[in-house]
This record gives structure tokens, C-alpha cells and sequence, in this order.
């Protein structure tokens, strides 16, 4: 063996030490370290909204770490009887920022936010925006209906956003949340303040309603006038080309071209002298032709 497989083989011989000794004192840290898993209560299944909670809905799993969510529980009996306002999945923690007040009876008046209330609005598969406004959507209500004129009195049919950003609270008598699958009904319940439900309950008295799904992330208001029928018509016309007085253009047509004068022998061009008076009085009109500097005029 020579001297560079001696070499080798030692280096490797230090290697392979120094890495068990590093596994040995790992282990024998840990093994010196204190237990930090706590017993969490969970949902053993998937729990809607509204629901009293009992011993089927909830068992208890280890949470690895010192640190517990800010308001979980760790004893299941404190939590029997008591209401969800939002819906769980299997194995989430039960919080308490997702239960309802203590005494709250179970039902979708435990989910309703304090200082609003709930109101339903009879919608159709066109106005329920063909069943996506799922509870926990939030979505805009918008009406039509007629709008007497100041001039001439009759009633003009328009379209105005009445509320905006409005808390689906059920379709039909279901509240689930975590059904994403669209659900064609003819009733959706709404949270809204109480000026919100006046403002609805008008609306939909003199007209009929239409609800407009939006994004869960987008909280901008949107302040619109409302639109009439003369709306849908106003960008066409304004994108047509207008002259001074404001009337639209009608398009530009070529007239008859005037004939040319005949060319003499010389190649010379026709005259720029104008025709004669003759020619306004009605007379037979002339073509004059220049040879060379004489002036002559021919009669077709």
C-alpha cells in the first residue's frame, strides 16, 4: 500500500468518527429535552354553521410545540353545547373567535354579526347569478325598475346598484360554506345593516332585483349613477365622426371627373384660361386647343 492509500484511508477513518460522534451527541440532546406536545381539541368531522357542538363533533390530537393558537381549548367538555358561526373541516382546531356567544342557540341567528340582521329576497336562476352566490360570497344588489321623467312624466326603465359588498348568509335552508358546487335556488338570505334591509325592502317593492357576485378580496365601493336605455347607445354615437354643428358626417362620395382638354400636335398642355360665357347661358361648349401660339376653339 502506498503512501496515498494510506492517506485516504485515514482521512475517511476521521470522518466516519467525527460523523457518529455527532450523531451520539444529537441524540443524547434530544432525549435530555422535555416533552412540549399538548392534547388540542378538534373537529372529528366536517361541522356546518349553526351547529351544537357534542362529543361526536370533537376529539383531541397532539399539538407539537409550546406555543397553542390563540384561543383553543384543550378540554372537550367546555366546548359541549356550544354553536359554531363558521364552518369547520375535519381535524381543525376549535377557536373560540368560530363559536358563537355562550347561550347562543343553535341556528343561523347564532351566525349573524351583532348590530346587523338578515333578510331573504326572492331571486331566479338569472338573478342568483345561476346559483355562484354561495354562502360566505359577497356579492352586489342591483335593481330595475321605472323612473319617472322630469320633462315629460312617463316612466323610463333604468338599472342601479342599491348595495354593494352584501354577506351571503344562506341559499334556500342551507348555510354550509364549504360547498362550492353552484346551487340553483329561489331565496338567498342577506346580512345587512338595519338602513341596509329599509333600502332593500323599497327595492324590491318597486322593482326587480338582480345580484351581482364579486371578488372576496375586493372591498372597493363602486359610486354609479345608474344606467337608462339611452346609455346603451350613447358610446356608439359618440364614436361616429361629428362635423362643427355637432350632426354625424354622412360619408363623402366622389362626383363625375370633368374631361380632359385634347392635347395638340405640339404635345402642349390645354389651357388654364376659363371656358367661355357661353357655357353659363346654355351655348354649345367649346375645348380650346393651343397650336403653337394660335388660339383656336373646337366645337364636339
Amino acid at each position: 500500500m502506498n503512501h496515498r492509500n494510506v492517506w485516504a484511508l485515514g482521512t475517511l477513518s476521521i470522518a466516519l468518527f467525527l460523523g457518529f460522534a455527532s450523531l451520539a451527541l444529537a441524540s443524547r440532546w434530544l432525549g435530555t429535552q422535555p416533552s412540549s406536545s399538548v392534547q388540542v381539541v378538534v373537529a372529528s368531522r366536517d361541522v356546518d354553521l349553526g351547529t351544537t357542538l357534542d362529543g361526536t363533533a370533537l376529539t383531541t390530537m397532539s399539538w407539537v410545540g409550546s406555543v397553542l393558537p390563540e384561543g383553543a381549548f384543550t378540554d372537550v367538555a367546555s366546548l359541549l353545547g356550544r354553536v359554531v358561526k363558521t364552518s369547520l373541516t375535519r381535524g381543525e382546531p376549535i377557536l373560540e373567535s368560530k363559536l358563537a356567544s355562550q347561550g347562543s342557540k343553535a341556528g343561523l341567528a347564532a351566525v349573524i354579526t351583532q348590530g346587523k340582521r338578515a333578510i331573504t329576497v326572492k331571486v331566479n336562476e338569472v338573478a342568483g347569478v345561476a346559483g355562484f352566490a354561495l354562502p360566505g360570497s359577497h356579492v352586489d344588489v342591483m335593481v330595475h325598475t321605472n323612473v319617472e321623467s322630469a320633462t315629460s312624466g312617463a316612466g323610463l326603465p333604468k338599472s342601479k346598484i342599491v348595495l354593494e359588498r352584501i354577506l351571503v348568509l344562506a341559499v334556500a335552508q342551507e348555510a354550509g360554506r364549504d360547498d362550492t358546487r353552484p346551487k340553483v335556488v329561489n331565496a338567498v338570505t342577506l346580512e345587512v345593516t338595519p338602513q341596509e334591509a329599509e333600502l332593500l325592502d323599497v327595492a324590491r317593492s318597486v322593482g326587480t332585483l338582480s345580484l351581482v357576485l364579486r371578488s372576496q378580496v375586493d372591498k372597493a365601493l363602486a359610486d354609479t349613477s345608474g344606467r337608462a336605455k339611452a346609455d346603451l347607445f350613447a358610446h356608439h354615437q359618440s364614436s361616429q365622426p361629428q362635423s362643427v354643428s355637432g350632426r354625424v358626417d354622412a360619408p363623402r362620395t366622389h362626383g363625375p371627373r370633368t374631361p380632359m382638354a385634347r392635347v395638340g400636335a405640339t404635345g402642349s398642355e390645354p389651357s388654364s384660361k376659363p371656358a367661355p360665357s357661353g357655357a353659363s347661358t346654355g351655348e354649345a361648349r367649346g375645348v380650346s386647343v393651343i397650336k403653337g401660339v394660335a388660339l383656336t376653339v373646337e366645337t364636339p
